[in-house]
């Protein structure tokens, strides 16, 4: 038995001994994943990324926080919201590190979809909008609260590193 309660902030959906807290925005905008459905496994998956529209930037997303077009935020139907997956475009063999903090896409074929700044940082460009990725879960939370380590978790390491490359190599050019 599914139970729906509401407050004036926040709403809580108890679902086969589940809870949840969204809040209202984010309970009207998305479509609910039932728990059975997500993906603890921590296993790659390939398959198209898109990303979000511009429009879409401040919208409340399915954990409650507000869609950033510059942040490292995505949306996966099937992983649990505060994963940490690296998204490799591949194509370009770019690759980033995103934080899984709403759902959709909810068009077949797509996988993920991803910030404006993620797509441009793995070249997908808005000419093309849909690349060919790969995803990989890097720490994945479970029901209990504990983070598992996806099957890539030392990848994370190097990813870590190439961002902190980036960085340097960045601060370098403005101080030249």
């Amino acid at each position: 038995m599914n139970t729906l309660m509401r407050s004036s902030n926040l709403v809580v959906l108890i679902a086969a001994g589940s809870t949840a807290l969204f809040s209202p925005g984010a309970v009207r905008a998305q479509q609910p994943v039932a728990a059975h459905h997500l993906d603890r496994s921590g296993h790659e998956r390939v398959g198209k990324a898109s990303f979000y529209a511009a429009r879409l930037g401040g919208k409340t997303m399915a954990d409650g926080t507000p869609m950033r077009l510059r942040g490292n935020n995505a949306a996966s139907k099937t992983l649990p919201l505060g994963t940490t997956a690296m998204v490799t475009n591949l194509e370009t063999g770019k690759r980033a590190i995103v934080t899984i903090r709403d759902r959709g896409p909810y068009v077949k074929g797509r996988i993920v979809d991803l910030s404006p700044a993620t797509a441009q940082k793995i070249g997908i460009t808005p000419k093309q909008g849909i690349a060919k990725v790969q995803v990989k879960p890097l720490e994945v939370p479970l029901a209990d609260g504990t983070l598992k380590p996806g099957e890539s978790g030392t990848e994370k390491k190097a990813a870590q590193q190439d961002a902190r490359t980036a960085r340097l190599n960045r601060t370098e050019r403005l101080n030249e």
